[in-house]
């Protein structure tokens, strides 16, 4: 099942309380504490572009990637209603190639848990060590395991309204213990508010929970080395406490 397709026209409405500028921030931050003269950046995932338009606005030049088609089409709307020159493509960031190169690459919002195979994740981490040179920074966020596991994913619902419809989603989470994988199922009902009309979106979204020691030999064979891992929220050290955590690493 293809996902954030019919979703993602509706992507935006569901995440516009989320503080994009606050996590651009974060990223900067971080690339100052670790990285030298970083200044172009690709996004792994870039999603409807929120990130690398707050990242221009800090003064990089971004590169955005996303397999979906309707994630790419928000993107470059919301770039040119903001009147920046984004280059957004539609690409699989597991095989991703050209012969540009960056300074660093991001992957945010957990794209990252996205690959829910092994091979995807070691893929996704040599796709991003061939596009930077030695020294070059790689700033990613997951699902941390041990957060995961100490309160376990449950049913949400969130309700949001747009000048036209009323949309409910509804996240039904299933465990797959053997795979650290969570199956979340995405019910979204789009009720147009003049004729009441209901237009219902499913879409089934596997997440990969993961564990430092993994994500260190995963990096370590693509070619990069385990810098920090951090606690997204407090952007202090992890606990058990800890739902998302950044990891940070520098190609070798």
């Amino acid at each position: 099942m293809a996902i954030f397709q019919d979703y993602a026209g509706y992507y935006n409405e569901f995440n516009k309380d989320k503080d994009y500028k606050s996590e651009a921030d974060v990223v900067d931050a971080l690339l100052n504490k670790y990285g030298s003269q970083i200044k172009r950046i690709i996004n792994f995932g870039c999603g409807t572009g929120k990130h690398d338009i707050e990242l221009a606005r800090l003064g990089y030049k971004c590169t955005g990637i996303d397999a979906s088609t309707g994630m790419i089409d928000q993107a470059r709307k919301n770039a040119e209603n903001c009147n920046y020159e984004i280059d957004f493509q539609i690409a699989n960031i597991t095989a991703y190639e050209t012969e540009s190169k960056y300074d660093a690459v991001i992957s945010l919002f957990h794209v990252i848990s996205y690959q829910a195979k092994n091979e995807q994740v070691l893929s996704t981490f040599k796709t991003a060590r061939s596009l930077i040179e030695k020294g070059g920074i790689f700033i990613f966020d997951v699902w941390y395991g041990p957060g995961v596991l100490t309160d376990k994913p449950s049913v949400r619902v969130k309700e949001v309204d747009n000048s036209e419809n009323k949309l409910i989603r509804i996240a039904k989470p299933s465990m797959c213990d053997k795979e650290n994988l969570v199956n979340v199922s995405y019910d979204i009902l789009v009720i147009d508010k003049d004729t009441n009309k209901i237009n219902t979106i499913s879409e089934l979204h596997t997440m990969r929970y993961f564990f430092r020691p993994e994500l260190e030999m995963f990096l370590s064979m693509a070619g990069f080395e385990l810098i920090d891992n951090i606690d997204c929220t407090s952007l202090k050290d992890t606990d058990y406490n800890s739902w998302t955590s950044y990891f940070i690493a520098r190609a070798v």
